[in-house]
């Protein structure tokens, strides 16, 4: 392979890694506190795409977006992220906290039911019609070696990194964070320790929606193009990514994000590009069959 043709490549995978791993860290967290799988989580993604785009379309139509870009574009990830909490904390509260004590099958249908309905709003309120991003995102960059380096990728990669390790530090060093892994080992004694269980598990969800929105305002800004059904192809590469890293170990979820990035971008080189996604899904079942807890495991003390 040629090398700029490699390096290329390189950065592609890294950048579309870094989003697979910020959404795969919600599906880790929700499972490694209820051993459950939020398949709902890419629908919340799709919420945050558009939570920010019609917030950059409001400013665009003020006159605001383009004397202010920069301040623009975080206020869209800040009303990306209030929605997604929202709705997160509202999946937790009424979708899946009535099943906590039913049998494993009724939250999985209730997640299913979740999507479809998420998913359903959103084709109403739009009319089913694709949505294209302000053009706000700078096609500027370098080149390095040959190879063409947006600044936007770096962005993109630096954010997801970013917020990955401060959630680390937030579930290593804080006090939520002890909470949230005592919860994850045992509720009924967290209970009895004066922890307030349904509390973090709703917080869980918050924090799990908070990523997938930025990965979705991310993910708008790059693609251009959003509509109401973006969020499944996402959020199934996202789980196959947290289950090849090892579901409910967030340091496995990273790592599978990455892993399952640069996997797809390396197979256009091998295969035709509407492959890629048969790529994604044929490593879960590999996974599945021959290293089911994945590439890390599953660490039971620090399951969150």
């Amino acid at each position: 392979m040629d090398p700029s043709i490699f390096f290329e490549q390189l950065i592609n995978g890294l950048t579309i890694g870094g989003v697979y791993a910020l959404v795969a860290l919600g599906y880790t967290l929700v499972y490694g506190i209820l051993t459950m799988i939020n398949f709902a989580h890419g629908e919340v993604l799709m919420l945050g795409a558009f939570s920010g785009y019609w917030t950059l379309s409001l400013l665009e139509e003020k006159g605001i977006l383009w004397n202010w870009p920069f301040s623009s574009a975080a206020l869209a990830f800040l009303m990306a992220i209030l929605v997604c909490s929202m709705v997160g904390a509202c999946l937790e509260r009424f979708a899946y906290r009535p099943l906590r004590s039913a049998p494993r099958l009724a939250p999985l249908i209730s997640a299913i039911g979740a999507s479809i309905f998420l998913q359903n709003l959103i084709m109403v309120l739009v009319k089913g019609r694709m949505r294209v991003y302000p053009d706000i995102v700078p096609l500027s960059g370098f080149h390095l070696g040959g190879v063409f380096v947006g600044y936007f990728q770096l962005l993109l990669l630096g954010v997801s990194i970013g917020l990955m390790v401060a959630l680390t530090f937030v579930i290593k060093k804080t006090k939520v964070g002890i909470a949230m892994r005592a919860v994850a080992e045992d509720k009924k004694a967290s209970y009895l320790m004066g922890i307030n269980v349904d509390g973090i598990i709703q917080f869980t969800f918050i924090v799990g929606s908070a990523l997938a929105a930025v990965a979705g305002v991310l993910v708008g800004m790059y693609y251009s193009q959003i509509n109401h059904m973006m969020g499944f192809i996402p959020g199934i590469k996202a789980f196959t990514a947290a289950v090849v890293g090892g579901i409910g170990n967030i340091t496995g979820a990273m790592l599978g994000g990455f892993v399952l990035g640069l996997l797809e971008s390396f197979s256009v080189n091998i295969l035709p590009a509407q492959y890629k996604d048969v790529v994604a899904f044929a490593i879960l079942v590999m996974v599945l069959v021959f290293r089911p807890k994945g590439i890390l495991g599953e660490v039971v003390s620090e399951k969150v």
